[in-house]
């Protein structure tokens, strides 16, 4: 009598989702400012949506565009904060003058 092996139901190799998204940290717009949110690095690309006062953003990466002068000084450094969605570094107090994640690929 030959016995076959079971297969194993249900199981995963993946990391459940909380680990991952507890990695993820937010930043604040500067205080009373109304936030562009841009379709790319830079003013010239279009105006997706506006941020409104007192809000926080995730950055899952950032890259190099218009340069821009706020609040926190003046950069080229532009952050995603969603697909097809940045915004200008110098208004988000990362704590940083320069990168504070990945750049985009």
């Amino acid at each position: 009598m030959s016995v076959e092996p079971m297969e194993a139901v249900g199981t995963t190799t993946a990391e459940p989702a909380s680990v991952t998204t507890a990695a993820l940290r937010t930043y604040a717009v500067a205080p009373g400012v109304r936030l562009n949110v841009r379709s790319g690095p830079g003013t010239q690309y279009s105006l997706v949506r506006m941020l409104p006062e007192g809000a926080r953003v995730a950055i899952y990466c950032q890259t190099p565009g218009t340069s821009v002068a706020g609040p926190y000084g003046t950069s080229n450094i532009w952050d995603n904060i969603g697909n097809g969605e940045y915004v200008a570094d110098s208004y988000v107090q990362t704590g940083a003058d320069g990168y504070v994640t990945a750049r985009c690929a």
